[in-house]
């Protein structure tokens, strides 16, 4: 259980438009640490994410880098094998060049203020960033995958 105690290491991985993933150390009472995975994805109303979560412990990171790697392995080895998985980093970073352009260009124009950080709900940053990148995106499936 996840008892709201601050992460001591975060990071965020953008997965286009709608989805995020937060990988967090936490540390436990106990003075030991544990991993969460968190997905926020925004819902398709507009209003809101919805999160799922998984608890990594240390005693499995071994075993689960090795399942994950293993599946992602079998996926792109055994089943699509032609399959051009660079593309979507190519798209994402393509999508990240039109933002900080798009920053850039309303920066020049106005002045910019501070965004408050948030506890990777995510959301607070990542409204304002998918709002102002339907002026910069051309259609939803430059970024939906």
């Amino acid at each position: 259980m996840d008892r709201g105690q601050e992460s001591i290491y975060s990071n965020r991985v953008k997965a286009g438009r709608r989805r995020t993933y937060f990988f967090d150390v936490r540390k436990t009472r106990g003075d030991d640490y544990y991993i969460t995975l968190t997905e926020s994805t925004r819902k398709f109303n507009g209003e809101g994410y919805s999160r799922h979560k998984i608890f990594l412990y240390k005693e499995d990171f071994n075993r689960f880098l090795e399942g994950l790697q293993d599946a992602v392995n079998h996926v792109k080895n055994d089943l699509m094998p032609d399959y051009d998985y660079e593309q979507f980093d190519r798209r994402q970073e393509e999508w990240e060049r039109q933002q900080a352009e798009a920053k850039e260009e309303s920066s020049d124009s106005t002045e910019e203020t501070a965004e408050p950080e948030s506890d990777h709900a995510g959301e607070t940053s990542s409204e304002a960033e998918t709002e102002s990148s339907d002026d910069v995106i051309e259609s939803d499936e430059d970024m939906d995958w």
